[in-house]
């Protein structure tokens, strides 16, 4: 294989190995979020897009060319045995019919792989984003409820409060009634909009929670078109051993 191939070759592989890394179960997309916030990747964030689409034309034109390759050499295939020449300008043809062959297949997979880890990483820091706020809201909806337990609670004493007076000292019994009602009145309200903010919280964790589920389907159905995409690399492979 000549430099360029070569250098394609080694690129797919290396693109076949971060994605197998990218899809390890055992690491959460939480922990890949802290990995892209690496100051190191947040300067190569920078170059990222201009490289995305370098690559993205390169191998564009290894794959055209490529394809001209093998619509050549198959032509000339063709050609050939119709006229019966030697056996060994035959063989040379057929030859350069499969390194052709070959190199489309490595272009084509190479740019097919590249948009995948595109996508997986994009993929992967959503899903972690999505999960960092469902974690917030659930928290919220904690603090929510616990501060509503109290102010109901609280509700309860002032009420037993109110009961447990009785009919001596009647006027001290209205003021001081009087500023319990108030007090009511007031930790009623704070109820009302800690019940608002808490149903607030429990439609945003339903949202995300369904956005969630959305980027979990998306991401099983990549990992499957990866999947017979590798199968295919490999019945290619094999074809080439042949």
């Amino acid at each position: 294989m000549t430099f360029q191939w070569t250098a394609v070759a080694a690129f797919l592989y290396g693109e076949i190995g971060v994605i197998l890394v990218l899809c390890l179960p055992f690491i959460s997309p939480l922990r890949w979020q802290k990995i892209f916030m690496i100051p190191l990747w947040s300067k190569m964030a920078v170059f990222w897009n201009k490289m995305f689409l370098t690559i993205i034309v390169l191998l564009i034109i290894l794959f055209l060319d490529a394809v001209r390759e093998v619509r050549k050499y198959s032509a000339v295939h063709v050609n050939e045995k119709a006229v019966n020449i030697n056996t060994n300008a035959f063989d040379h043809i057929q030859m350069k019919l499969f390194r052709s062959q070959r190199n489309l297949y490595l272009s084509g997979f190479s740019l097919f792989l590249w948009l995948v880890l595109r996508r997986t990483v994009t993929l992967l820091t959503q899903l972690a984003k999505g999960m960092a706020s469902h974690a917030a809201l659930e928290t919220q909806v904690n603090d929510a409820t616990e501060a509503a337990k109290k102010y109901m609670a609280e509700n309860e004493r002032l009420q037993e409060a109110l009961n447990e007076k009785g009919s001596g000292r009647k006027d001290s019994a209205e003021a001081s009634d009087e500023k319990l009602k108030k007090e009511v009145e007031h930790l009623k309200a704070e109820l009302q909009k800690t019940s608002n903010a808490l149903h607030k919280a429990n439609i945003e964790v339903t949202s995300v929670k369904k956005q969630s589920e959305g980027l979990k389907k998306e991401y099983d159905q990549l990992m499957k078109e990866y999947e017979r995409l590798q199968d295919s690399l490999n019945d290619a492979e094999d074809k080439k051993d042949l």
